[in-house]
């Protein structure tokens, strides 16, 4: 796939995009308007549409105006000799049969055997159907969609539907108005038989917002009780990360034959309705239309961030169990993941919209975050971070996200969004502990993580929690890990018979060794039954990774049989013993384990 080039001489200040939808033959016909400034002097301009497009005219300033479309650009060559400067308008009038790019830049499909006209621009396909300036980062103050098309059927787009035209070729001209600013992929259209099911957002005493839904006549009634979950879900996104960001407008959505769902401004055009693509679209309208991803590098800032409202959703709606088990389940997609979360290479759609590292993984980000900063501050940094008034209704990278973080919470956090964003994999923790009892009941549990080197980076530095439970209740303990091997003391009243390293799934990690890990003493316990005939049990408990032998000795001190020898891990063990072939009479059996050693006297009756 070419990624564009865009003019970055030019500011664009408006689009509006009146189409002509045709239908057996399919054709689009159109007439784009683009406003804005000249940001320094040039003998020309140009904007991105595709070759495939056939361009009938252009004006530039209300005069017909000489151009090239060449490689998918159209350079503009006004009729004067003086350099371009300061404000322009240009008028394109244009024809064709746009070619899908990407996820399907502009299709003519089928619903139910009834024709349905939509787009999906995402990532470079907004070329594809009108000409731009294909870039995220130049936002238009404002857009207006007009679409024509058969009476039969509606269109949808941004914003406010302000006016309706019944025209005499039996056919209605829809007419949008959008009044935020809007990236040009976010630009959408949407055309079928829709039925309209209507819901309102109630966001104050006396105020409320229309939540219209374009839907498929013949599945209608079958999804009113999902689509009726997008209200509840305005409200908590709105109770979290500041009021509906286009509350002037409308939220909604326009059913399409898409295979998922793409978050166009106030309209989002959805293939496959369920309650948590509802959710992660409707998030998409704070991070990711509100304020969008400068470039393609970053992402995550748009679908991570959905992904994550996903499982705070399932928190507000269902509780903190339903949120550790959606947030586990993004972990093992997580887990996954190639590269690093910022995309290294943007010429694919499968790799800037990789499901495992820039869904799943980003996502996790966020959930890590929250754990290293705690909720309160979490929860501040997302709604300072979606009103910032330097980055709303317009663009960011990480380095934006990061600086009101740390604002937020007074932490320096540039080596978890250098690990986690440019980095790769995740943590690989080895866990050994063992403990010394002191006086007065006071243990001393002596921890060590050991990572299993990483590239970049070679270890992570995370903080983390450690709870050890004793019979006077559990301790959680917080520490940082900053090197690749690390010990850790932890002093706890009463016996340890517990110990578990981040015992709320705050990091995303693999762990070998023993966890939860049951701490145990060094101890040699009685035989049962005793006196036997003729076979009995030997338990016995050993705290760390020692070699154990445990041996039979007659009465006279003779070595009679050997149980156990073998190295072993902490824990607790049996080993049954058969004493058929020994005489009736007293023996002792011992155990060695490191520095331990224990005797117990056992007796035989035939």
């Amino acid at each position: 796939m070419n990624i564009p080039e865009a003019d970055t001489n030019l500011d664009i200040k408006y689009y509006k995009i009146f189409l002509e939808i045709k239908i057996n033959p399919d054709n689009l016909t159109g007439e784009v308007t683009i406003n804005g400034l000249i940001l320094n002097p040039a003998d020309s301009i140009f904007f991105n549409f595709s070759n495939v497009m056939t361009v009938d005219s252009i004006k530039y300033n209300g005069s017909t105006s000489a151009y090239n479309h060449y490689r998918d650009k159209i350079s503009i060559h006004p009729n004067n000799k003086n350099k371009l400067i300061n404000s322009f308008s240009v008028i394109v009038n244009y024809h064709g049969l746009p070619v899908p790019t990407g996820f399907g830049s502009f299709e003519f499909g089928l619903h139910n055997n009834i024709p349905s006209v939509w787009n999906l621009s995402e990532p470079y396909g907004a070329s594809d159907w009108f000409p731009c300036k294909n870039i995220q980062s130049d936002k238009a103050d404002s857009s207006d969609v007009w679409i024509k098309c058969p009476s039969a059927f509606t269109g949808v787009s941004n914003g406010v539907l302000k006016e309706v035209d019944i025209n005499p070729d039996n056919t209605k001209t829809y007419k949008w108005k959008n009044s935020y600013r809007i990236a040009n992929y976010l630009l959408s259209v949407a055309v079928t038989n829709f039925s309209l099911y209507t819901n309102y957002f109630k966001y104050s005493v006396s105020d409320s917002m229309p939540v219209l839904h374009y839907i498929y006549p013949e599945v209608i009634d079958s999804l009113k009780p999902t689509l009726d979950l997008t209200v509840n879900m305005l409200k908590i996104f709105s109770t979290r990360f500041g009021l509906y960001p286009f509350i002037r407008e409308k939220y909604g959505h326009a059913q399409t034959d898409m295979g998922g769902a793409m978050e166009h401004q106030t309209a989002t055009s959805i293939g496959v309705i369920s309650e948590y693509i509802i959710a992660h679209e409707l998030g998409h309208q704070w991070f990711g239309d509100k304020i969008t991803c400068r470039d393609w590098h970053n992402i995550w800032l748009n679908e991570g961030f959905a992904t994550y409202l996903e499982c705070v959703y399932a928190e507000d709606a269902y509780g903190k169990t339903a949120y550790n088990q959606y947030v586990s389940n993004k972990m093992s997609d997580a887990r996954k993941a190639i590269g690093s979360v910022y995309v290294q290479d943007v010429s694919t759609v499968n790799n800037i919209f990789d499901a495992n590292r820039t869904y799943s993984k980003g996502s996790v980000v966020l959930h890590m975050l929250r754990g290293v900063v705690g909720d309160s501050a979490f929860f501040q940094i997302m709604k300072s971070y979606a009103s910032d008034t330097t980055l709303a209704y317009g663009n960011a990278v990480t380095e934006d996200f990061q600086r009101v973080a740390e604002g937020i919470s007074g932490m320096q956090l540039g080596y978890f969004f250098n690990e986690w964003i440019y980095g790769q994999n995740y943590p690989i923790y080895n866990i050994s502990w063992r403990y010394v009892q002191g006086q007065n009941d006071i243990y001393t549990v002596l921890f060590t993580l050991k990572q299993t080197q990483n590239s970049n980076p070679v270890f992570f530095t995370m903080p983390f929690d450690v709870k050890i439970n004793t019979p006077y209740g559990d301790t959680t303990f917080y520490s940082v890990n900053n090197a690749s091997e690390q010990s850790f003391s932890f002093f706890v009243r009463g016996f340890p018979n517990l110990v578990t390293f981040d015992p709320d799934n705050k990091i995303l990690k693999d762990k070998h060794g023993d966890d939860p890990i049951e701490i145990v003493s060094y101890t040699l316990g009685q035989n049962y039954p005793n006196p036997f005939n003729p076979n009995t049990t030997i338990n016995y408990e050993i705290a760390g990774h020692v070699n154990v032998k445990i041996i039979l000795y007659d009465i006279a001190g003779r070595e009679m049989a050997v149980l156990v020898n073998e190295k072993q891990k902490a824990g607790k063990y049996s080993v049954l013993f058969k004493g058929n072939n020994l005489a009736s009479g007293v023996y002792f059996y011992k155990i060695v384990a490191g520095d331990f050693t224990g005797v117990k006297k056992m007796v035989i009756i035939k």
